[in-house]
């Protein structure tokens, strides 16, 4: 697709979400539960285009390839009648795409070719607790009381899962939860940087940009350590990065951003928690990954630890 024409169509979303600005707020809730599955659907996307006998770096090339223009587009959306981006803008666009896009990225895709999606996702929504401790370790946030027991709770969750998992799978088990971990940390990274950004670049022109730059690290990562005749692959992984670059990125992110917009981020997060239970019944129909009674109990204690985070923040608990 030119990026003109996704601009075209970009615009007209944008317009629409414009026009919706009295809407009543279960327009935000639909689009944030509908945001929080297109985006579960990555992890089922990438197991299945695994199937075709691909890895990490050509899988994450299609997503980022047919997701370029798309980000290009929505740079240009949101860049219009802004102050031109000065040398230091540039860097800190440059340091939020690495951290929050190409290595995140990277990470829990070839994280996802030794574990299941449901553990996969479980990691990742340990997000707000990594956000947590970064904020205790690099700006010297106190945590309180309550917000530790919500962190011990939260591991402890996942922790029934993975002892699970790597008494079936071993040392595969092992790796594939370290590389998924460390996308974690490494998104959690990003948004601990990514506040002051968002207030002087706005959040779109940031996404629009990071992203797009990420886009290209991907594809020149695959150019560093592959020829481009192994891009040659079965038609389904195409179109599996065509679903991945559009349905489960682009589009879930301009959904939960509309979603803020309308709900608050408060809001639009808890509603999130629809993610991985969305990515468990995916990874049953799809995938044929058995839901056991570790992973009910695990998924179950993840849920408990969030909630329990996300209500002290909200109560403002102090240590």
């Amino acid at each position: 697709m030119a990026v003109a024409d996704a601009s075209t169509r970009i615009a007209g979303i944008m317009s629409v979400a414009a026009s919706t600005a009295s809407r009543p707020a279960w327009y935000g809730l639909v689009l944030a539960g509908l945001g929080a599955v297109a985006f579960s659907g990555k992890a089922i996307i990438v197991k299945l285009s695994y199937r075709y006998g691909v890895d990490a770096v050509t899988v994450i090339t299609y997503r980022m390839l047919f997701g370029l223009p798309l980000f290009l587009a929505l740079s240009w959306y949101a860049s219009r009648g802004r102050p031109r981006l000065t040398a230091r803008d540039w860097r800190t666009l440059f340091w939020l795409g690495f951290t929050g896009y190409y290595l995140a990225s990277y990470l829990d895709f070839a994280g996802l070719q030794y574990i299941s999606a449901n553990l996969e996702r479980l990691i990742l929504y340990l997000n707000p607790t990594i956000v947590l401790l970064l904020g205790l370790l690099l700006f010297r946030i106190p945590v309180s009381r309550r917000q530790w027991g919500a962190l011990a709770v939260s591991y402890l969750g996942v922790l029934l899962v993975f002892g699970h998992d790597i008494s079936l799978g071993g040392h595969n088990v092992l790796l594939g939860t370290l590389l998924v971990f460390g996308s974690a940390v490494s998104y959690a990274t990003y948004l601990a940087f990514s506040g002051n950004a968002v207030k002087e670049l706005g959040a779109l022109r940031i996404v629009g940009i990071a992203t797009s730059i990420a886009c290209v690290l991907c594809i020149v990562h695959f150019l560093v350590l592959r020829p481009v005749s192994t891009l040659v692959v079965a038609p389904q992984v195409i179109w599996l990065g065509v679903l991945n670059a559009t349905l489960c990125t682009f589009v879930p992110v301009l959904m939960v951003m509309i979603a803020v917009e309308k709900v608050g981020a408060g809001v639009a997060a808890q509603v999130g928690m629809i993610g991985p239970m969305s990515t468990i019944l995916l990874s049953m129909l799809i995938l044929d990954e058995p839901f056991t009674a570790w992973m009910a109990a695990g998924t179950s204690v993840v849920f408990l630890g969030v909630w329990m985070l996300a209500r002290s923040k909200r109560v403002g608990v102090t240590a």
